[in-house]
């Protein structure tokens, strides 16, 4: 079992770090490992390298604090990777984690294979945030901390609905209830809370979407035209996959982003049958079981006929079983 606080214990500085568009995940545990440091090593000197946050969850105390600039020498003893599933993962951050002394992966992705010197994945956990805050000692986590790890379980859970969320996952959620986590407030603001922009956009995407595989497959593909002509970003598409997956009779969605480069990102979701993760792994992305994506700068159109296709395979299967 890893011994994150024995080695925080000896470090002097340290990088945390997640994935490349960091999500609601990546930032509370990133954001609530930085707070417990913070809070009981203060001889530690720690920070965050991130890219740009997303606005939603600027609502956890601190991110204000995260540096998004990779250029620079930073020299750490110890680097420390959250909800990241493979160093290529990190981006910028990689040169970080290629010159520290010592390094450290918490996760939750099945597809992590291990690239840390220290490695603790847990593909049954609802959350990164779940496997960090079952590291710590709960006594010694502060209020900052707890809602950044709430933060975190609830994005990932989709506030407790998802086939990851467990025992363990309500017990450690209620734990940090009790630490004062303002609940309703970061549901709402995570979830719920949309600017007119977004609410927009989300109206064009399910006006543009389209069914298949006899209204099994709930596809969007979001052009950057579309997203230019609304002054949206990425961050502005957050929630449209669900939108698309709590749809009667659904069991895949797939909602398909260009970007400025012309690379189209691929973001997968199933309720019950399809591993999207296997899925993704074959064009070099991957997630979890339920939900995953991958990028690629490709002809679209025929690498969506690939997914279609793999995704008709495993429902047939399921269909025959």
């Amino acid at each position: 079992m890893l011994n994150l606080l024995s080695a925080l214990e000896k470090a002097k500085a340290v990088i945390i770090s997640g994935h490349t568009r960091p999500d609601g995940d990546c930032v509370g545990s990133c954001m609530a490992l930085w707070h417990y440091i913070r809070d009981n090593y203060p001889d530690v000197h720690a920070q965050v390298r991130l890219e740009s946050v997303p606005a939603s969850y600027r609502l956890i105390p601190g991110t204000e604090n995260i540096i998004t600039n990779f250029d620079d020498d930073q020299a750490c003893d110890l680097f420390i990777a959250l909800d990241a599933s493979d160093k290529a993962r990190l981006v910028g951050a990689a040169r970080y984690f290629d010159a520290a002394d010592h390094t450290i992966c918490i996760d939750h992705h099945i597809s992590n294979q291990g690239y840390a010197d220290e490695n603790l994945v847990c593909p049954q956990a609802s959350s990164a945030c779940e496997v960090l805050a079952g590291l710590l000692d709960m006594d010694r986590v502060s209020l900052n901390c707890a809602i950044a790890l709430y933060t975190g379980i609830i994005c990932d859970s989709g506030v407790f609905k998802y086939s990851s969320t467990s025992r363990r996952t309500m017990e450690i959620a209620g734990q940090l209830l009790e630490k004062g986590v303002p609940g309703q407030q970061l549901i709402d603001g995570v979830f719920y809370q949309k600017t007119y922009m977004q609410r927009k956009l989300l109206g064009r995407c399910l006006q543009d979407s389209f069914l298949s595989l006899d209204g099994r497959m709930f596809s969007c593909i979001v052009r950057w035209e579309t997203m230019r002509l609304f002054g949206a970003s990425h961050e502005d598409l957050e929630g449209v996959i669900d939108q698309l997956r709590m749809t009667e009779g659904v069991e895949t969605a797939v909602l398909i982003s260009e970007d400025e480069t012309g690379t189209f990102k691929f973001s997968m979701r199933s309720n019950r049958q399809v591993d999207v993760s296997r899925i993704c792994e074959v064009f070099g992305g991957g997630g979890h079981i339920r939900a995953a994506g991958f990028s690629v700068k490709a002809d679209m159109p025929e690498v969506f006929g690939r997914v279609e296709a793999m995704v008709k395979e495993q429902l047939d299967a399921c269909t025959t079983d």
